[in-house]
């Protein structure tokens, strides 16, 4: 089976033994930096990503990022650059299509989730403000995973629940498009891909390969790791995410907690955040030192930092949804050390992750039976030592492993198979720590929090 994860950075491609889950080898290519760019630099990373590999595959299906906009005229080629998930420039068109909905309960109630300027509509409102001549051209909209998931086949475009339960214009309670909402966004109608099971046959290669639906990479990564109720993910990635698989709907009225699909027929109630590993980028930047020497510093430094709190919303925030905000430090003297510093951002980095998983439980009335904690980050010494001291309960980190990708080969042999439920695969080598819990670091971030909020 071959997993393909296209990413806000790059592709990676996983060849996997669809009986035992193994991956049995793996490439990557480049994307181009930025929030917004050519989606047809993708297709090109696909290819690299996958040369060799394709060819050995009976099965393959696409994770990708979510949200981002494909806009693509009568001819499928594209209108403007793909505005993506991390792009902030819609969040003045979220408020007015939530005003228009009826407000943040009804546009809960309908799609299964606040608007923010994250979601795919969200971009179709902004291109019809300020591009109205591509918006105008605009045919056929499609998501990232979409888009390079066509190109495997050349056929018509099809997606899966998940994935599309981010657009803003599919309903979680219907399970199906509101291609009306679409229409109202961008101003006339346009072409939505059919939407196809995780169990199904999507469509074909040229040689024969078998196509799966594909999905988000959040979806992907719960397939990956075969999450049940009660279990939590936290991701440290560019984005903080932390999700939970539900096995009913949530509309959470609020917008603190996204009400997606998942891609097995459930749900995947998710929080996140804009700002995650960044927090640590910048701090190993201002201290002139890499991630493992922050980590080394930051560990060397009380809980609590000697009373310097960071609320790390630098390039704006999602949860809370403060698209305008900026970072904010408290505490500083003349006696804050270099660890201080480090501390301190591993704190706010852990903090805010810690308030999403708060907001799952206050959404679905679960409290976790476990956090498994995933993502680059996630490897840190500094990050496994104080996040279960914020979080409060141990803290299970799977071994690295890509799996948006790993998730995606998994629905790949799931539709080859065609079987109610997806392939039972061995669970990833994992490690669990445990720590007194800090709440004093806790309620000092919430402090801190709040008046930000307040500023902003």
């Amino acid at each position: 089976m071959l997993g393909i994860d296209s990413s806000t950075q790059s592709t990676k491609a996983l060849l996997v033994d669809a009986a035992t889950g193994e991956v049995a080898a793996q490439q990557s290519a480049r994307h181009p930096d930025g929030t917004s760019v050519d989606p047809r630099a993708w297709l090109d990373a696909l290819d690299r990503a996958s040369a060799g590999l394709l060819d050995r595959a009976g099965a393959v299906a696409v994770g990708g990022q979510q949200h981002g906009m494909v806009a693509l005229d009568a001819a499928d080629d594209p209108v403007h650059d793909a505005i993506l998930w991390n792009d902030m420039r819609s969040s003045d068109q979220a408020l007015e299509l939530i005003d228009e909905m009826g407000g943040p309960g009804a546009c809960a109630e309908t799609i299964g989730s606040v608007l923010v300027a994250s979601f795919t509509s969200t971009k179709l409102r902004w291109l019809r403000d300020h591009e109205p001549e591509a918006a105008a051209r605009t045919h056929r909209v499609l998501l990232p995973h979409d888009y390079v998931s066509r190109h495997l086949t050349g056929g018509d475009p099809f997606t899966d629940r998940g994935d599309a339960s981010g657009t803003g214009y599919f309903s979680t309670g219907k399970d199906d498009w509101l291609p009306e909402l679409a229409e109202a966004a961008i101003g006339h109608p346009v072409e939505l891909p059919r939407i196809v099971p995780s169990s199904e046959v999507a469509a074909t290669t040229s040689t024969g390969v078998v196509v799966g639906a594909g999905t988000g990479d959040n979806m992907a990564a719960a397939l990956a790791l075969d999450l049940g109720p009660g279990d939590v993910v936290v991701s440290i990635g560019t984005s903080g995410v932390a999700s939970t698989i539900s096995r009913t709907r949530t509309a959470d009225g609020t917008g603190s907690v996204t009400g997606f699909a998942d891609a097995t027929g459930r749900f995947l109630p998710l929080t996140a955040t804009v700002n995650a590993a960044q927090i640590l980028d910048l701090q190993a930047r201002l201290l002139s030192v890499d991630h493992e020497e922050l980590g080394r510093m930051a560990l060397a430094a009380p809980p609590g930092a000697n009373g310097l709190t960071i609320v790390p919303y630098y390039n704006g925030e999602r949860t809370p949804n403060l698209p305008d905000a900026r970072g904010t430090w408290s505490g500083l003297t003349t006696s804050t050390t270099r660890e201080d510093l480090a501390r301190a951002a591993f704190e706010a980095l852990l903090c805010s992750l810690a308030d999403g998983v708060d907001h799952l439980v206050g959404s679905t009335g679960v409290r976790p039976k476990r956090i498994l904690m995933v993502g680059g980050a996630a490897r840190n010494a500094a990050v496994q030592a104080i996040a279960p001291a914020v979080f409060g309960v141990p803290v299970t980190v799977p071994a690295p492993g890509e799996y948006v990708a790993l998730g995606a080969a998994r629905q790949a042999a799931w539709a080859l198979a065609g079987t109610p439920e997806p392939p039972v695969w061995a669970s990833a080598n994992a490690e669990t720590y445990d720590a007194e819990p800090t709440p004093l670091v806790r309620e000092a971030y919430a402090r801190l929090r709040d008046r930000t909020i307040a500023w902003s």
